[in-house]
């Protein structure tokens, strides 16, 4: 989801109008001055555009931000963006409203600090949180929010306390959703080879290198022009002009070099945390990004980085046999994380609240 793909950008600069993107007026900004916009403190005014705001900065896959808001009165609803879906990698839409779980868990941490208690229900394909006066009520998870960030680079291999562990464990606790957090390398060596099979089946498959093409940003002028889309430099990959990059992108970008890369990240990391919810319908994928979002934001509140490997439930015919690696019975996992100590990164952008906020 929520994350994506490392893959190889050296010497790769597609352009976003070669992608067929248009030009935004953001092109005045800076990139640096973007993130700041988008990530400054969150303010008590005005309220439904702070909250949306800071909602948005949710993780979501290949940062297509597919959700809408409304407000009203005391109400803010998320609705999903289907203009936004990714059919190749995400056909269920599963990925698409895991992502709307995160921002609506976001939304739920910011509100609170602002004296608004935010009780969300999943109505149909939307979420209505209602809000509620009550007491401001900090949180490290809430000042992890402008914070919190994929780091697809490879970390230190320095295992995390016990201490650490039941925190992500309990900031995973959702109803009905289980989390599987592995530490023994030999687990995550399993994970590894799913995920590296999964890999290679999606770099043969024309449809998603297509899909994840189209979402790809390698410079600074084409990430601001959209606002979304994956930024290379936040993938600690560097940004080049489009002309240098076509001519040698099937040198570059190989099914072997990126499975390497991908073995490297998990081998690096302190564990691996798997998501499943007990059905997979749209009120169960929610409730995943809910668990999924505090995870993040918890490892980030305690120094750690994360990202998502999410290939064995990308690829169908892998899901079902990973599932039954784990344990999992007839539930389908649906998200899959690693984490550990690593590098800051770029972060990327969002929309401004003025162009996700329907009135």
């Amino acid at each position: 989801m929520v994350d994506r793909r490392q893959f190889i950008t050296t010497a790769l600069g597609l352009s976003a109008a070669a992608s067929g993107v248009p030009a935004a007026a953001a092109a005045t900004m800076t990139y640096d001055e973007a993130v700041r916009t988008s990530r400054g403190p969150l303010r008590a005014a005005p309220r439904d555009r702070e909250l949306v705001r800071f909602a948005t900065l949710a993780a979501n896959s290949h940062n297509t931000q597919p959700w809408i808001f409304s407000a009203r009165s005391n109400e803010i609803a998320i609705a999903p963006d289907f203009t936004r879906r990714c059919p190749a990698v995400d056909p269920d839409d599963h990925h698409l409203f895991v992502s709307l779980g995160c921002a609506a868990e976001n939304l739920v941490l910011a509100a609170s600090t602002l004296g608004w208690r935010a009780n969300p229900v999943v109505d149909g394909d939307r979420i209505v949180i209602a809000l509620e006066e009550a007491p401001p009520a900090a949180s490290a998870l809430a000042e992890a929010i402008p914070v919190r960030q994929c780091t697809r680079a490879t970390f230190d291999s320095r295992p995390v306390t016990p201490e650490i562990l039941r925190q992500l464990d309990i900031a995973c606790r959702e109803p009905n959703v289980t989390a599987i957090l592995m530490t023994d390398r030999r687990a995550i060596s399993g994970v590894a080879e799913y995920v590296i099979e999964g890999n290679s089946a999606q770099m043969r498959d024309k449809a998603f290198m297509r899909e994840l093409v189209s979402w790809l940003r390698f410079n600074e002028a084409d990430a601001l022009a959209t606002m979304d889309g994956l930024f290379s430099a936040a993938s600690g990959n560097p940004t080049l002009p489009a002309w240098v990059a076509r001519p040698l992108l099937r040198f570059f970008l190989t099914e072997d070099g990126e499975n390497r890369k991908y073995r490297d990240e998990l081998e690096s990391s302190a564990g691996v945390v798997i998501l499943a919810a007990d059905r997979s319908d749209t009120s169960h994928w929610i409730a995943v990004g809910r668990a999924c979002q505090r995870f993040g934001l918890q490892a980030t509140a305690l120094g750690l980085k994360y990202s998502f490997v999410n290939q064995p439930v990308e690829v169908a015919t892998l899901r079902r046999q990973f599932a039954a690696s784990l344990g999992l019975g007839q539930r389908w996992p649906d998200i899959v994380m690693r984490f550990g100590t690593g590098p800051n990164l770029p972060k990327s952008l969002r929309r401004p609240p003025e162009l996700v906020t329907r009135l």
